[in-house]
């Protein structure tokens, strides 16, 4: 199987190998190490403050973005939440769920978020925003720079979902002024998933200290606390955290994260000139380096179809109103210039037989 999708993704050997290993035992010492040095490599993977923490939590990404949500946030707040697609409803039903007054941008599906907008809601009171920056339901990656010196201007906390764009696309949570940021284990960490990240800054910390929250699992304070000696609260997904550890140190062996971003950057533009030669149209003018959105006068979900069942390829396919119109094609994880040779032949094949034209 050749895996091109967004999540899960391609895995090198040496973390494939850890996951075929009896999992430890995890109250020591020794798993107490492996944590301090996850949270040290990803604060310097997102060039964090020193005195930001790390919380892993054993859950998707999904886990992370609620947690978030109610640990940064409160009723006292006013929340403005970028909605264009599937994740960023997904802020918007979590603020609504957990009473956290907030407004939402409303953007068509593939629209980007432009200076005209963002403005419009500029001097309205808001005290938070929340932005999945890879709208990975559609591709759109939104400008980090301008949502950061909007934020900066307002006086605004910044909550930044990275799912699918850490280590695919530049991040700094220091120069852009980012208060949380959130990822996960099945994205270019390219370990199996079950393990969301949250990276909180001071203002953060602060912030999680003073909110009261209701919730036992996904009370951050305990997480927090329990971090201090290098443990969790509740059992972790052990084996994945230790494959997490393998794949930071091997990330920072292969040259650090802008050598990986460079990496993965590379397959992304390769794969975007290549499909010029063929029947598909990308339509998103601010494609992130994560995945590429492909649209298509076929079928898409023939397309994905066929390339599963008889080339042994993944792609994703999309849903809702573009099920049948687009399907998306990622650049993360263990993949190389050869394997989109691969996909790049088997499209071309698929053209020769008519199922893509």
């Amino acid at each position: 199987m050749l895996n091109f999708t967004v999540g899960p993704v391609m895995s090198s050997d040496e973390v494939r190998k850890i996951g075929g290993e009896q999992t430890p035992y995890f109250r020591n010492d020794e798993f107490s190490e492996v944590m301090f040095e996850n949270e040290k490599l990803m604060k310097e993977f997102v060039y964090g403050d020193e005195n930001s923490r790390v919380v892993f939590i054993t859950g998707s990404g999904t886990a992370a973005m609620e947690a978030t949500v109610m640990n940064v946030f409160s009723t006292e707040d006013k929340v403005l939440v970028v909605n264009g697609g599937g994740f960023g409803q997904r802020f918007a039903d979590l603020c609504d769920l957990h009473n956290i007054p907030f407004e939402d941008i409303k953007l068509d599906f593939g629209e980007d978020l432009t200076p005209d907008i963002l403005n419009q809601y500029a001097d309205n009171g808001f005290t938070g925003f929340l932005v999945n920056i890879c709208e990975t339901s559609s591709g759109v990656h939104y400008d980090l720079d301008l949502i950061s010196d909007f934020c900066n201007k307002n006086g605004i906390f910044l909550v930044v979902d990275a799912i699918s764009s850490f280590l695919a696309d530049s991040i700094n949570m220091k120069e852009q002024n980012i208060n949380t940021l959130i990822t996960g284990s099945q994205k270019a960490l390219a370990c199996p998933p079950g393990v969301s990240i949250i990276v909180l800054d001071e203002k953060a910390l602060e912030r999680v200290e003073k909110n009261p929250v209701k919730s036992m699992y996904f009370d951050l304070k305990d997480a927090l606390k329990n971090g201090e000696r290098g443990q969790t609260p509740f059992t972790p997904a052990v084996t994945i955290l230790l494959q997490i550890n393998a794949r930071l140190k091997e990330i920072k062996a292969q040259g650090g994260v802008e050598a990986e971003i460079k990496r993965i950057s590379n397959l992304a533009e390769d794969f975007r000139s290549r499909i010029k030669d063929l029947p598909l149209e990308i339509k998103c003018k601010n494609l992130g380096n994560a995945v590429t959105s492909v649209y298509t006068n076929s079928s898409a979900s023939e397309i994905v179809n066929t390339l599963k069942k008889e080339y042994s390829i993944w792609v994703n396919p999309s849903g809702g109103q573009v099920a049948d119109k687009m399907f998306r094609v990622g650049h993360i994880g263990d993949l190389t210039i050869d394997d989109n040779d691969k996909l790049i032949d088997a499209l071309h094949d698929l053209e020769k037989r008519g199922i893509l034209k």
